[in-house]
């Protein structure tokens, strides 16, 4: 299973999933419950960014969190231990098919299966862990679904190189679209979706930064250096497509994406 990391690991991309994390915390937490006691698997934690969330809004879990990095497991710790230093978490450096034999109440995956080239079969992994009646909740972006003012077909075309080089590494940008049917092919049951839109103007600052500049614009610019090397733009096209995401965030730009939150049974 191929899980190419098309942003890169680098500190800017760390800065980029915290800023991201408490930006839209109720966005994409907002109406999840685990109780006190829950045993709970965060599959492909990264550095910690939803850890913090799942941690700081369901006291009492037991939760145990997984990646394949030992990069990002070590951010993790320490993201977690500066935030919430009396937290309980079991860290694992892990594939999700390892785990064979275990059991949760409930899984949280946010923002991997994008990375995957066969997200049906990691979540029908995920999907044995699970006891009768547990839940697994996915969430994912679309990148497609961005549009903003002033409409820009350069600022389009770098949103684009993003899109292209991520299937290229063996995953898929657009895959909110598809978590829905995606949960009903690994055998789930009563899988319920839905959208969660983040809408940035003016009178909403915090998302204008939080989200428009330091969210998708900073994402986006992560792969430049690759974009420009596949040859997919020129600098220029690059810098003037940049430039033209930055009007979005500034006074009469609005920028409008849509996430998209699904929950499954067993």
């Amino acid at each position: 299973m191929r899980t190419d990391y098309v942003h890169g690991y680098t500190a800017a991309e760390t800065r980029r999933l915290t800023d991201q994390a408490q930006t839209l915390a109720e966005l994409l937490h907002g109406g999840l419950q685990y109780p006190p006691g829950a045993r709970v698997l965060e599959a492909g934690c990264g550095v910690g960014a939803q850890t913090v969330q799942l941690l700081t809004r369901h006291p009492g879990i037991e939760l145990v969190a997984i990646d394949l990095s030992e990069e990002s497991l070590a951010q993790a710790k320490a993201h977690v231990a500066a935030v919430v230093p009396d937290a309980q978490v079991e860290w694992r450096c892990a594939d999700l098919r390892e785990l064979e034999g275990e059991q949760f109440d409930h899984v949280f995956v946010c923002f991997v299966l994008e990375h995957l080239d066969d997200p049906v079969a990691a979540l029908t992994s995920l999907r044995r862990l699970l006891r009768p009646g547990g839940t697994i909740t996915v969430i994912e972006g679309d990148h497609q679904s961005a549009f903003f003012h002033p409409r820009s077909a350069a600022a389009q075309a770098v949103i684009e190189c993003l899109v292209d080089l991520q299937a290229e590494a063996g995953g898929d940008s657009l895959i909110g679209r598809r978590v829905q049917p995606l949960l009903q092919a690994a055998g789930y049951d009563d899988v319920r979706a839905e959208p969660r839109t983040v809408y940035a103007d003016e009178t909403l600052p915090h998302l204008v930064d939080g989200f428009t500049r330091k969210t998708f614009i900073a994402m986006v610019e992560s792969v430049r250096e690759k974009a420009l090397a596949a040859g997919l733009l020129t600098p220029t096209q690059w810098a003037e497509g940049i430039r033209d995401l930055e009007r979005t965030a500034e006074p009469g730009g609005t920028f409008h994406y849509t996430f998209f939150r699904a929950v499954g049974r067993t």
